[in-house]
This record gives structure tokens, C-alpha cells and sequence, in this order.
């Protein structure tokens, strides 16, 4: 594990080499080498909710209580379309942690930079400003692309975010682009993607790990919580009395992801990364394939 303070060091001092995207490749990545394979037990429960689906989904589950894995085509990509601004909103707290930007900087921008969906973007028109804080909020709990947008000119852009998630320890995901080109991912495509394993290992060290100090780990999970684009989706099949965070990604092309760290009473934390494509489904049959994976990720951690 990284020293906090070797790591939001490193990170800015890798800044100048931000602003030039890593090389498209059709290769997959290589594995660092201080990473070791993980297992993940099949989950006859999960492969049967994906046939249903029709298409492609990829789970993984992580109880960190027992350390127990349940999965199902976890280590395939999958486009990470919106889910990418929870690593966002930490590569952001990291540099808070190093004192390079605090929360309450203001970020400005130009009417060109509001995208249709821009909800907390467009409430700041009228000044074209706002803060870091709340360009943060804005992209995890209700999923602005404006403010993720903003959000990644000041780590380097997709680039950036690239490198902290290699130095948190991620060696798979990536992202290229801007919201909303990133969302675009052909079959065999590697560009903005990711893997359920890798998700719920880069979620577990920013939220749980010490990649972050506790203050912004406490932050990270506060906007997670509050998240409001999840609410039919993995949170929907999760338990009463459960505490859940999460944050969703759609691509508007089939794509319609979910991850989530929930807190069962009295409990250690459970990671879920839920990946599907499923261009054939409408968009509540797509929520309701989440909630099933949710419901045969409790029962199978119970």
C-alpha cells in the first residue's frame, strides 16, 4: 500500500505529462507486478440473472468483512461511462489532501462548456462560477457531465485521472475522453473502460483504503451516499437498514452500470461493481437487472 503522502506527492509531481492522453491499444494492459490475481467464486445466481438480461453483464462482489469474492465475467471490459466520476471526485480530494486545490476554489466556465445534462452546472449559469465542492457534489450525486468535465481540466484531464488510478493501485481501468465522447465504446474497443474487478479494488482503496486521509474518505462516502441517480438500480435490491453509496453510469446505447459500497448493520463494508450492456432492454428492465444482482449479492454474503 502507498504512503498517502508518497502518492498525492508523486501524483503532482507528475502533473506536466497530464495533458497528453495515454496511446489507444488494442492490447490489454499489463498487470503491475506488485499486484497479485485475485479469485473469484462463480456465481451460478449472477450468471443466470445475466442470461436473463439478454446481453452482457459483468459483477463483482467483495464482502471485505471475510475477504470472500463472488463474480461473474468480472474480468472482462466494460464501457465506464459514468461511473468514472467516483474515482473523479477522489483524484480531486487527493490533491486537496497534497494542498495543491482546496474544495472552496472556484472553478470558472463558458456557456460552451454546459452540456445538456448539467443540472449544477446550469444553476451556476448566471455567474459562469463554482466551487470546486460543489462541482464535485454535482458530478457524483446527481452525475453532472459539466461538472465532471470541469472537474477533469484540473488533474490533466482523462489522462490524469488514468494516472491516479494507476497509483491508487488500479492497473486496468482508463478513461480517454470527455464526457459525453467517452461514452461511446465499440465491441472490442478498450478506451473508457474498465472490469468489475478492477472497479470494486480501485472503490475498496478510495473509500476504505488509505489512499485518501480519513477527512476525505469521509467526504467521498458522504457524496456517494447522497447519490440520486441510483435509487432503481443496486440500491433498489440491497436490504432495509442497509447504508448504501453508489453512482451509476449510462451510455444511452445499451450501457447502464451501477457500483456501490453498502454497509450491512453491525458489518464490514460490501463492494459491488455491476456492470451491463444491453442495448434490447428498456431502461426499467436494465434498473431491475441491477436490484437482482443486489438481492443474489446479499443473500449470497447473509
Amino acid at each position: 500500500m502507498l504512503d498517502r503522502r508518497t502518492f498525492v506527492g508523486g501524483l503532482i509531481a507528475t502533473g506536466a505529462a497530464a495533458c497528453s492522453p495515454p496511446p489507444l491499444s488494442n492490447d490489454i494492459e499489463k498487470r503491475e507486478p506488485d499486484q497479485l490475481p485475485v479469485t473469484f467464486e462463480p456465481s451460478p445466481d449472477l450468471a443466470a440473472i445475466a442470461t436473463r438480461s439478454g446481453g452482457r453483464l459483468g459483477v463483482a462482489a467483495l464482502d471485505t468483512g471475510s475477504g470472500r469474492r463472488i463474480g461473474h465475467d468480472q474480468d472482462a471490459r466494460y464501457a465506464l461511462c459514468s461511473t468514472f466520476k467516483a474515482p473523479l471526485a477522489a483524484a480531486i480530494l487527493a490533491r486537496v489532501d497534497a494542498g495543491d486545490i482546496a474544495l472552496d476554489d472556484r472553478l470558472t466556465f463558458t456557456d460552451a462548456d454546459v452540456l445538456d445534462y448539467a443540472p449544477v452546472v446550469k444553476a451556476h449559469r448566471a455567474g459562469h462560477t463554482l466551487t470546486v465542492g460543489e462541482a464535485c457534489a454535482g458530478a457524483v450525486e446527481l452525475s453532472d457531465n459539466s461538472a465532471a468535465n470541469l472537474l477533469l481540466k484540473r488533474i490533466g484531464g482523462p489522462a490524469g485521472l488514468t494516472r491516479f488510478m494507476r497509483a491508487a493501485g488500479d492497473s486496468v481501468s482508463r478513461l480517454d475522453r470527455y464526457e459525453t465522447a467517452l461514452n461511446l465504446v465499440g465491441p472490442g474497443e478498450i478506451h473508457d473502460t474498465t472490469t468489475p474487478a478492477a472497479m470494486i479494488g480501485l472503490l475498496g482503496a478510495l473509500a476504505l483504503g488509505e489512499v485518501l486521509s480519513p477527512s476525505s474518505r469521509a467526504q467521498l462516502i458522504a457524496w456517494l451516499v447522497a447519490g440520486q441517480t441510483g435509487g432503481a438500480l443496486l440500491r433498489a435490491g440491497l436490504p432495509p437498514g442497509w447504508r448504501v453509496g453508489d453512482k451509476t453510469g449510462r451510455s444511452g446505447e445499451g450501457a447502464v452500470n451501477d457500483i456501490a459500497i453498502a454497509w450491512p448493520p453491525r458489518r464490514a463494508p460490501i463492494l459491488i461493481a455491476s456492470y451491463l450492456y444491453a442495448p434490447d432492454l428498456s431502461a426499467d428492465r436494465a434498473n431491475a437487472v441491477h436490484a437482482d444482482v443486489a438481492r443474489a449479492v446479499a443473500a449470497a454474503f447473509a
